[in-house]
């Protein structure tokens, strides 16, 4: 267990210098959800805010188990170093993407619009949303939005070739996205002006960057860790 907390703060950090991009996703969802709810019912408005991102992080441990699967059989394979390159590489795109550097992570979120298709009419019949329960299944459906953010997580977390740590780690993933998507909920004027700010942007973005080039198979990584 110990050795899977590096992975879990990774996978949690991940998240949280995402989150802007899911802000962007989601942030309109999120604004609808309390719109129609009079300010003075803060508990209210709070607990839709809290039970749709809890279906929208369970949907992607949901993603990270089955892809998981496929990270553990490539596992077995000699294919199982180029996984892990091509998980860095979107990890790479993504960085580039958050800074707003390379917007070349569009293509891949395209693919997921086939199955989005098939989803969205279902998400769209629980607006508006009447109650927690609600909430939380539109979380659920709504967490498979074409998203390369998620995508490219998901295949770092695949990379790590067993399923279950795959689920954890995109759950873990999804729980570092709450702080900014639960204040954006609350207060999304402010929290946009912050995120869109070009600094701020162009750090997250070169955190995750470095973090890619960090994460590829390669001789580096057995000087960074001291063997």
């Amino acid at each position: 267990m110990a050795d899977l907390i590096p992975l879990l703060a990774s996978a949690f950090i991940l998240g949280l210098l995402g989150a802007g991009h899911c802000l962007g996703m989601c942030g309109g969802l999120m604004g609808a959800l309390t719109m129609s709810i009079p300010a003075e019912q803060h508990n209210r408005r709070l607990r839709l805010i809290i039970g749709y991102n809890l279906g929208r992080v369970s949907s992607y441990a949901i993603a990270g188990f089955l892809f998981g699967l496929f990270g553990w059989a490539v596992e077995q394979t000699p294919a199982a170093n180029a996984l892990r390159v091509v998980a860095a590489l979107l990890l790479i795109s993504l960085g580039l993407y958050l800074a707003g550097w390379w917007h070349g992570l569009t293509r891949i979120e395209k693919l997921g619009g086939y199955l989005w298709r098939h989803i969205q009419p279902f998400a769209s019949r629980l607006l508006p949303v009447k109650g927690t329960f609600h909430a939380i299944l539109l979380g659920m459906l709504w967490g498979w939005l074409p998203c390369g953010l998620v995508y490219s997580t998901l295949f770092w977390a695949a990379s790590q070739g067993e399923a279950s740590t795959s689920a954890l780690l995109m759950f873990t993933f999804g729980l570092g996205t709450w702080p900014v998507l639960l204040a954006s909920g609350l207060a999304a004027e402010q929290v946009t002006a912050f995120l869109r700010k070009k600094n701020v942007r162009h750090a997250a973005g070169l955190l995750v960057i470095l973090y890619g080039l960090w994460t590829l198979p390669g001789p580096h990584q057995h000087w960074l860790m001291g063997h």
